[in-house]
């Protein structure tokens, strides 16, 4: 997947800023793509440029003008043949766990550390999910919000961050205690 896509899934709710971009990247988005603010302003001109954003000037009282873009056609396009191509599997690359991989070998007190810090990450993660979910959801439960809503994409993504945080933070948490119950029993020894 490239950036592109990326760009283009999340202006499919309507028009955007660059500056909105990035809080839509910062809050939904950014659990399975990672992007830069100005990562976002280089891509937004260069999708202009082939045509599959369109952007336009609008005027603000006392501020600089800014500009808003939104999908052609020609980024559905791009969209449809995108997502009739194969998905790749994803992988994991997480310098933690080199970390974790060399314990036996190293000293464990700063992984553990590590872990720990990851861990309440993770959980400040879910809340944030947690917290997006409910306001995605609005009145409804969500067994109606998945069966009515006109757009779901959006909810799924955010589930699926919600789980990879939750089992992210779940594995540290165990992880740091078998490497603490360890270092107290080898203490003894």
């Amino acid at each position: 997947m490239a950036l592109r896509h990326a760009v283009l899934a999340a202006l499919l709710d309507g028009e955007s800023s660059g500056y909105e971009l990035a809080k839509t990247f910062d809050r939904g988005v950014a659990n399975f793509w990672h992007a830069l603010p100005q990562q976002l302003y280089l891509e937004l001109s260069k999708l202009e440029e082939s045509g599959l954003v369109e952007g336009r000037d609008v005027a603000q009282e006392g501020r600089p003008t800014k500009r808003l873009f939104t999908v052609t056609d020609a980024g559905l396009g791009e969209l449809e043949g995108f997502a009739a191509g194969a998905a790749k599997p994803s992988v994991i690359r997480d310098d933690l766990l080199v970390k974790v991989q060399a314990v036996d070998h190293i000293s464990a007190a700063a992984v553990v550390g590590q872990l720990d810090q990851r861990a309440a990450l993770a959980m400040a993660k879910v809340d944030i999910f947690e917290r997006a979910l409910s306001g995605l959801r609005g009145d409804l439960d969500e067994p109606a919000f998945l069966a009515t809503s006109d757009r779901i994409g959006p909810y799924l993504t955010c589930l699926r961050g919600l789980r990879f945080e939750q089992e992210t933070a779940d594995w540290c948490t165990q992880a740091a205690q078998i490497l603490r119950a360890r270092r107290a029993t080898n203490a003894d020894r």
